[in-house]
């Protein structure tokens, strides 16, 4: 009786086995991404996700790569525990990386082949300190099957064409905004604040109509007790 295991009983771990060893920084910017894309797609079939391991062929379980982030449109969201590009049956429309020392050379060199290579359609390499990417935002745009860079605009904008969002460094930060709208993307906990604000805003603005109305009746002549 043969002992092979077939492709069925192959197990894809659910990590590396490394540490994520990052900066507070680093860190904090896969996590702001993220967070910024699944607001963005919030209610849409849009799957985003950050930091999970794609394996990319099957029976293969030591191929596979770790995004910092990942955007797949025209998927299910949802949680899930790894990502089997033959699964899902297609492979992430954006990825992208947050470049630090140790990961550079992988950012640039292997993760941008892997990546032209499986058909990720734009990949976007940032690096939040500014030490180790000159210029630290890139992007790539997949044409012909190989990667061309994207070039900025005279103001430094970056087009991401799939997610319909341009992005730019300003002040060391990385900025997304919406194309059409001009609106700048937001966390939901953003969001959130955003409109308490405007809310009190609001408030804040009735009540000192009311009170100016209430000031101009009282002194209002037909006011009996004017």
């Amino acid at each position: 009786m043969s002992t092979q295991l077939g492709v069925a009983d192959i197990e894809y771990p659910e990590s590396d086995g490394k540490p994520m060893g990052e900066t507070d920084v680093h860190r904090g910017w896969m996590n702001r991404v993220v967070d910024l894309l699944q607001f963005r797609y919030r209610r849409q079939r849009v799957y985003v996700t950050g930091n999970l391991l794609v394996y990319y062929e099957q029976g293969h379980p030591k191929r596979y790569v770790v995004p910092d982030a990942i955007v797949v449109k025209e998927c299910e969201p949802g949680p899930r525990r790894v990502y089997k590009i033959w699964e899902e049956g297609q492979a992430p429309n954006v990825a992208f990386e947050i470049t630090s020392r140790g990961t550079k050379r992988e950012d640039t060199v292997w993760k941008q082949r892997l990546y032209e290579s499986l058909g990720v359609a734009e990949y976007f390499l940032y690096d939040p300190t500014g030490d180790y990417l000159k210029p630290p935002l890139r992007g790539y745009r997949l044409i012909d099957e190989r990667y061309d860079p994207i070039q900025p605009t005279a103001d430094d904008w970056l087009e991401c064409e799939q997610l319909g969002v341009e992005m730019r460094v300003n002040g060391g930060a990385l900025v997304m905004r919406d194309i059409e709208t001009g609106e700048e993307l937001q966390t939901s906990i953003e969001a959130s604040d955003a409109a308490r604000e405007a809310a009190e805003a609001r408030a804040r603005t009735l009540e000192a109509e009311i009170e100016r109305l209430r000031a101009q009746l009282k002194s209002s002549p037909d006011n009996p007790q004017g």
